[in-house]
């Protein structure tokens, strides 16, 4: 009895003293001065190099950056793979993902999210002499998307019978069908439309199928079960709404400022909540 008592009061110790050691993330990342930031840097305009300075750029930096200056500490960027994305945020080895992540309720499950930042659809581009005319007739056929990315599930989905071949980028992955190792490409409809202007004169070569595959709404990507730091990610982002600060970066990367001409922007920096 002695010996229980004794063991009971030594892991109660160990376990209060645990507790006191291990600060959240929140105070982790304030203390080091520093937030890592997972981007791909493949996925323009959301993230990629520019050319000329050779730096990260695009939308979901932005969104990083504006994350690190309301904690008041340097953004760090760090290039990750689509298939490591979880991985390398569940890991610790990043404290916010900003790539190109979709939002649905299987992650959950890994992950949570912040409020939705970006929606698009997911949509299927072939060459424009190919026979293929809508999403079903993929049926057979081989089909090129990212590694580790929705599309890979959405296109099973839709087309059960489809062959996918996957590739560690999507700029891969549509080369694949440009060399005629796929008959389609399947991306979200944003990239596809930047793939298109991207292509100039031979964007005549290829069109897109009229069917969209799967609505995506896109976040930021927050360990599991740190609160506090989601909702300083969140309230960073309702400050965006309300300043106009979200509305300029889709106009500034999306809109009419950009080369992608999209329509006007349909969505809010509001929840965090999907459709089942």
């Amino acid at each position: 009895m002695k010996f229980r008592l004794l063991a009971a009061a030594t892991l109660a110790t160990v376990t209060l003293l645990g507790g006191v050691a291990h600060a959240d993330q929140l105070e982790d990342i304030k203390k080091k001065g520093e937030l890592v930031v997972g981007v791909l840097g493949t996925d323009e305009p959301l993230s990629f190099i520019d050319a000329k300075t050779r730096e990260l750029v695009g939308y979901d930096v932005d969104l990083g950056r504006a994350v690190a200056q309301k904690l008041g500490v340097k953004p760090v960027f760090k290039q990750i793979t689509l298939a490591a994305r979880i991985p390398e945020l569940q890991q610790g080895h990043i404290d916010l993902l900003a790539a190109s992540l979709t939002h649905n309720k299987e992650r959950e499950a890994q992950i949570d999210f912040s409020l939705t930042t970006f929606i698009t659809g997911q949509k299927v581009m072939t060459k424009a002499n190919s026979p293929i005319k809508d999403v079903p007739e993929l049926a057979g056929k081989r089909v090129a998307t990212a590694k580790g990315s929705s599309m890979e599930v959405n296109m099973k989905k839709a087309v059960p019978t489809a062959t996918i071949i996957s590739f560690d980028t999507s700029p891969q992955a549509l080369v694949a069908m440009q060399q005629g190792k796929a008959v389609a490409f399947v991306n979200d409809e944003m990239s596809l439309v930047r793939a298109m202007v991207q292509l100039g004169d031979q964007r005549k070569d290829y069109k897109l199928l009229p069917t969209i595959i799967s609505v995506e709404p896109l976040a930021l990507g927050i360990k599991k079960g740190e609160a506090g730091f989601k909702k300083v990610v969140d309230d960073t982002l309702r400050e965006m709404e309300a300043n106009g600060k979200a509305e300029g970066l889709y106009e500034q990367w999306f809109g009419q400022k950009s080369s992608l001409k999209m329509d006007k922007r349909a969505f809010k920096f509001e929840t965090d909540k999907v459709a089942e």
